[in-house]
């Protein structure tokens, strides 16, 4: 874990370091972070989904104050709201507890306030590349669509540490929506690219999964992996000639994965090659079917 004299920091697993006894807390296995200056005694938190009071206990007990929030991605287990019949506090129960800002993304500030129930005039929107400062450290923000629309990396260029939300994983790919406009994959790829570019990133710390220091390792594996699933595609294509988004999954995807999801990504990937050229589409009975040329 990054430590210096100032920088104040805490990685925190749902289920374990708080939200204990919470069951999707447990089973999400998502990281908070604190961040902050020892020295002016502030901390930001990063992803407050679950027993947001728990968080603020923690810096409280750490002798820092909670000063704001840092939003990577507008998901129910990041800010909280309705996910899978569960409903998660999140944001909206940290707020009762302390008045600090919400740093979102501009992209879809509304989409944070429609799932937490905060009002848009409560949240702060930044665009990329805008900075946060906690103390004297410095936070920059960086706009990594593809996951969602809206997601954020947090960068602390002084202490070299990449706050990578779900944009980079250590062992899974995250999930690319099709249902996202225009081209979510290829936005994902050029995410990708944008912060392997960044100089000086010694630890990528994810909201699931270990820390790692490969940064660049890990985005060639995972655009690796994208090559490799659009290949498969075009193999599905050529066996079953035109064919829905749903039997396409069938064929990317094991039968335990099947389900909107799978489709979802299939969709993302077909739709790629569609706007590069290397793909048709035709309605027929309502519904789309895909031809891979």
């Amino acid at each position: 874990m990054p430590e210096s004299d100032r920088l104040y920091f805490r990685q925190l697993l749902s289920g374990r370091d708080f939200a204990s006894g919470d069951m999707m807390a447990t089973q999400m296995r998502n990281f908070a972070y604190l961040i902050g200056d020892r020295q002016t005694g502030e901390c930001l938190v990063v992803d407050p989904a679950y027993a947001a009071g728990d968080l603020v206990d923690a810096a409280e007990a750490d002798g820092m104050r909670l000063s704001g929030v840092l939003v990577t991605h507008h998901h129910p287990d990041h800010v909280g709201g309705s996910m899978m019949g569960f409903e998660l506090k999140g944001l909206a129960e940290l707020l009762e507890r302390v008045s600090v800002p919400v740093h979102v993304n501009t992209h879809e500030a509304l989409w944070v306030s429609r799932i937490t129930g905060i009002a848009p005039g409560d949240l702060t929107a930044h665009e990329h590349g805008d900075k946060v400062s906690v103390g004297a450290i410095d936070i920059e923000l960086l706009h990594t669509p593809g996951h969602t629309h809206d997601h954020l990396c947090l960068f602390s260029p002084a202490d070299g540490v990449l706050l990578a939300g779900d944009h980079v994983l250590p062992s899974i790919t995250p999930h690319i929506s099709g249902l996202l406009e225009g081209d979510p994959l290829a936005s994902y790829l050029e995410s990708l690219d944008k912060v392997c570019a960044l100089d000086d990133v010694e630890i990528a710390l994810p909201a699931h999964g270990h820390p790692f220091r490969d940064l660049p390792g890990r985005v060639a594996s995972i655009k690796e992996h994208h090559a490799g699933r659009l290949d498969e595609l075009r193999a599905a294509s050529d066996g079953l000639g035109w064919a829905s988004v749903e039997a396409l999954s069938h064929e990317l995807f094991s039968e335990r994965s099947w389900g909107p999801m799978a489709e979802s990504e299939t969709y993302a990937h077909v739709e790629h090659l569609r706007i590069v050229g290397e793909a048709e589409v035709r309605e027929e009975a309502g519904r789309l079917l895909f031809l891979v040329r």
